[in-house]
């Protein structure tokens, strides 16, 4: 939401369209829809809406929502969505070319040569693209992957699941005035799943159900009937609602395997092809790094593809998307299938521990069980999950057994103990860092992979902004002095452009520090690299005052002078920062710090900063 903040009032307009937070603040855990409840969680909290630490709120948005938008955003840049019986001719600039496969990579002399497939009138047709750079962002399937022969590494098959999108009006009504959540766990003697409440307001859901295959098929949800397939579906969502909906609609039904890999490398064929988003990482979706992982990906490459193609950065600025990136899917990979594994202990506490039925599942898998006929196989693999089912009959789950009570009481000790599925993360959803890449790291930073193999359990730790090398600029409101003082308050991360390139040097009003802020617009020039400069001052400082800012960076005029828009209670952005006045910080583009240090502590300014500039751009003219 932070990054949508700088698409032309996507993140606005993502808060209109959302349902309100009290509609899907809260995971419910229950024996139907209209059943008794065993516990709920709210996932808010109220610092998540003062905005201390971001500018905005997280959001609850549905993916391919979020697509109609970029897309719209794209098409006021100037560019077109075409369907393939809209194209003709071979001039693709500034076209959105839909319904397009990637089938064939070949590098060129001058890139590479991309063979696509499309469906025009009936018939498979096939066209080719000459690029210098090919960024696959085609999903967990990815066949850009596949193509370029890059691996996947990590836990497969973690979880089998259909997924049925569909509508109804009735429930949303009786969820948002009853019952209203975001995530339903639903279980029950007669069915299990998981209900995704994508919007109560309009009805809009999806039902995860978990399915074991061979055994259970795709199939069995699905007919080439309208009508059956219908009719399997209400069937199901019965089970899990309570009672009969008469305006279901089914709009689309899916299977699925959950996963938690990352791919050996992002990047291949001489810098040229790079994976970004889901075809570089899989994560079970516990959590939202999925979505929220790949848009990161998609804002570190941007700048360096932009930088690189327009000469400011070397082509191996490319290799640091890799490099810092990677870590990052491989850390939230841990986490998120720590967060599955909480997720799954609910169940277990009911007397349905998936582990068993994994076990169960591989039985009846093995050699052993293989020369039974299959539907003897699925017979007794249901049967087998029926009698499990039974754990959660209200005979056994009451207070009045003493079975069921030990286990109502495991359940609400994991409620109360903050260790069911967690949907916030704020160390890691803000306080992710970069250890090495497209920076200047500090001496003794530990690398990454060493924390990120470290992660054995979840450690919901608080945001603690901070300035290090790699990690994101905090954010501060800060007020703009002289002529735009009449203006609101707004965050530090505004100081970084959202449409260009723009390096951004921070720092207070002193003497070593004006003196390296010219010497950095000095290097910037020589390297080609635009650098505004952000003078930060204290709160109640006055025009007069920051006169002086003009006379110590002349002749350069790409400054600012701010002042921080704090309560008396408030940290100072230097104490924010956890830094001293006297030092001073970069910033890329992608908001990000990429260099800090003393101003009085370098011997030699000018070389200092040649040798940090080519270290983020990968020149190496400089290097020493």
């Amino acid at each position: 939401m932070e990054l949508f903040r700088k698409l032309d009032g996507l993140a606005e307009e993502i808060q209109s369209l959302e349902p309100p937070v009290d509609l899907w603040r809260r995971f419910i855990y229950c024996t139907s829809l209209s059943g008794p409840v065993f516990g709920s969680v709210d996932h808010m909290k109220p610092q998540d809406f003062d905005k201390t630490v971001s500018p905005i709120s997280v959001a609850h948005f549905s993916q391919y929502k979020l697509m109609n938008l970029l897309l719209q955003r794209l098409e006021k840049l100037g560019f077109s969505v075409c369907s393939p019986s809209e194209i003709e001719g071979s001039i693709w600039d500034r076209k959105i070319l839909m319904g397009h496969e990637c089938i064939s990579i070949h590098p060129t002399n001058e890139g590479l040569k991309v063979g696509t497939s499309y469906l025009k009138e009936g018939k498979m047709e096939e066209r080719e693209f000459h690029c210098s750079i090919l960024v696959g962002s085609d999903g967990a399937r990815s066949t850009v992957r596949k193509l370029v022969d890059i691996d996947m590494k990590g836990e497969r098959n973690l979880q089998r699941l259909v997924s049925v999108h569909f509508l109804s009006k009735d429930l949303g009504q009786y969820l948002l005035h009853e019952r209203p959540g975001m995530l339903f766990f639903i279980f029950n003697p007669d069915a299990i799943g998981v209900l995704v409440a994508h919007d109560l307001d309009q009805g809009e859901f999806v039902l995860q159900i978990p399915y074991y295959s061979p055994q259970q098929k795709i199939e069995d949800f699905s007919f080439k009937d309208t009508f059956n397939l219908i009719q399997v579906c209400e069937q199901i969502i019965l089970k899990l609602v309570g009672w009969k909906l008469v305006d279901v609609q089914v709009l689309d039904i899916k299977p699925w395997v959950m996963h938690a890999e990352v791919a050996e490398k992002y990047v291949s064929h001489n810098n040229r092809v790079i994976l970004v988003g889901d075809a570089a990482h899989r994560f079970p979706p516990a959590g939202g790094f999925g979505m929220n992982t790949g848009i990161q990906d998609a804002h570190n490459l941007a700048w360096k593809i932009s930088s690189m193609l327009s000469g400011i950065a070397s082509p191996s600025i490319i290799q640091t998307y890799e490099m810092e990136r990677r870590p990052i899917a491989i850390y939230n990979t841990s986490l998120s299938v720590e967060n599955f594994r909480a997720a799954m202990s609910v169940p277990a506490a009911l007397g349905l521990d998936p582990a068993i039925a994994n076990s169960v599942h591989r039985v009846i898998n093995s050699s052993l069980c293989s020369i039974f006929p299959p539907s003897l196989q699925k017979f007794a693999l249901e049967g087998i999950f029926s009698i499990g089912r039974a754990q959660l009959s209200e005979l056994i789950l009451n207070e009045n057994n003493p079975l069921g009570s030990l286990r109502l009481s495991r359940l609400k000790k994991i409620f109360d103990e903050g260790k069911s599925l967690q949907l916030q993360f704020p160390a890691e959803d803000l306080g992710f860092c970069y250890k090495e890449g497209a920076l200047v790291a500090e001496c003794g930073e530990k690398r990454w992979e060493s924390e990120a193999s470290s992660v054995h359990k979840r450690d919901l730790r608080p945001y603690i902004p901070c300035a290090k090398p790699g990690c994101r600029l905090p954010h501060m409101l800060i007020n703009a002095l002289k002529e735009s003082s009449a203006k609101a308050s707004f965050s530090t991360l505004d100081l970084i452009s959202g449409d260009k390139i723009e390096f951004l040097l921070i720092i207070a009003p002193i003497k070593g520090s004006y003196r390296l802020a010219r010497a950095s617009m000095m290097v910037a020039k020589e390297f080609d690299v635009p650098l505004k400069v952000c003078i930060i001052w204290p709160k109640g400082s006055s025009d007069k005052n920051v006169n002086s800012s003009e006379k110590e960076l002349e002749p350069w005029k790409n400054f600012i002078d701010v002042e921080e828009a704090v309560k008396p209670t408030s940290k100072s952005w230097w104490e924010l920062c956890q830094m001293s006045s006297n030092e001073v910080i970069l910033v890329r583009p992608d908001e990000h710090i990429a260099w800090r240090t003393e101003s009085n502590g370098i011997a030699d300014d000018l070389l200092e900063l040649k040798r940090v500039f080519s270290l983020m751009l990968g020149h190496g003219k400089f290097l020493l």
